[in-house]
């Protein structure tokens, strides 16, 4: 017999190594149709030891009876959370800080419909607040992005911030390129100086809003890439070299760095992406001259998608002026804003609604998901 949701003797704790491994075999169903059982088993175990994910920088959760010893007890929920580095910044002033990013929430069939998720979640939130913080280090909010549309979380606190995206669709291109593919070697460079940027820009709020940001540095960038690293090797027997794209001078130039995701097969409806992780323009005085930079890149990334069997290529919650590069790149798009999958939601710690009304989520990007 299942016990009561709102048991005392239930209680958030960490799983055994047995333990995790027996919730990545269930959850396998839900996230690692791409692969084998064996090599999604594989997967999770080698994103522990990423940088981003290594030492302490992602932390697994279960749900179970206390009464009950580890190993022995059933595991009711389940999830992770993965640390990364935020700034916050009001009035012009910023704070550095961290977040946790709550990912592969999951129950297995015969326990849902009890109440165990939710009993997680709602004594989750509380407890990431203090996660890992210390005198030096705190936590002013908590993500995550939810498949299952904007109501269920926001019931325990993610309040749903904008979701939307642009797709094109993949496609070959003869003519030779007007933009430079990005390889791991460029990437470290251009990361710590888009870090830069992001200072910048919240520095220079206007607004009376609290902006935050994730930082896009390159150990958030790593643990993409070595995630599709290892799913492509293991589909493919290769590796993917091309990590993005740039065009221009410096000082005027417009990057992308992206992430190939395989959700399932080889076929259209598994919903296989090129994900934009970051887009970036340095200097957004001259529209036309980066609307044919942006054309360039997106070109590549539209043949990066076509060779990997990918159904589009998709940049996340672009601006006004981004939108506008787009139309006046000429090519074929549509606007997407997304009702049901990949909600991205905050659980703002501080003080205010913690709703858009008052926080504006700088660089709301791919990057971000975990």
């Amino acid at each position: 017999m299942s016990p009561d949701s709102r048991s005392d003797f239930l209680y958030l704790t960490h799983p055994t190594p047995e333990e995790k491994l027996a919730t990545w075999n269930l959850n396998s169903v839900n996230w690692g149709t791409a692969l084998s059982v064996p090599d999604y088993l594989e997967r999770e175990q080698f994103l522990t030891t990423v940088p981003l994910a290594r030492d302490g920088g992602v932390t697994h959760w279960i749900l179970v009876d206390r009464t009950l010893p580890p190993n022995e007890r059933p595991i009711l929920a389940s999830c992770e959370s993965l640390r990364k580095p935020v700034l916050v910044s009001h009035n012009g002033v910023i704070t550095e800080g961290i977040t946790h990013g709550i990912g592969s929430v999951f129950s297995q069939p015969k326990f849902r419909g009890k109440g165990y998720a939710s009993r997680m979640l709602r004594e989750l939130g509380p407890v990431l607040k203090d996660w890992q913080v210390d005198k030096n280090v705190c936590c002013p909010f908590s993500i995550l992005y939810s498949d299952i549309g904007k109501k269920y979380y926001a019931k325990f606190g993610w309040v749903p911030f904008p979701s939307t995206h642009i797709a094109f669709p993949p496609a070959s291109n003869s003519k030779p390129f007007n933009a430079k593919p990005l390889a791991y070697p460029d990437l470290e460079e251009l990361c710590a100086l888009d870090e830069t940027y992001i200072k910048r820009s919240l520095e220079t709020a206007k607004d009376e809003k609290v902006h935050i940001a994730l930082i896009p540095n390159h150990d958030v960038m790593q643990w993409h890439h070595k995630r599709e690293d290892f799913v492509s090797g293991k589909i493919f027997g290769k590796l993917p070299n091309i990590k993005g794209a740039i065009a221009g001078e410096p000082g005027s130039r417009v990057w992308a760095i992206w992430t190939r995701a395989f959700y399932g097969p080889l076929k259209p409806e598994s919903g296989n992406t090129l994900h934009i992780l970051r887009l970036v323009i340095e200097d957004e005085a001259d529209v036309e001259a980066n609307a044919t930079k942006l054309k360039g890149i997106l070109e590549i990334a539209q043949a990066e998608a076509k060779e990997w069997q990918l159904g589009h290529v998709e940049l996340w919650n672009p601006t006004e002026f981004v939108k506008r590069l787009v139309k006046g790149t000429g090519l074929e798009h549509s606007e997407v804003e997304r009702e049901e999958e990949s909600i991205a939601s905050l659980m703002w710690y501080g003080e205010g609604s913690g709703t858009s009304d008052d926080i504006e989520w700088v660089g709301n990007e791919k990057y971000g998901w975990c």
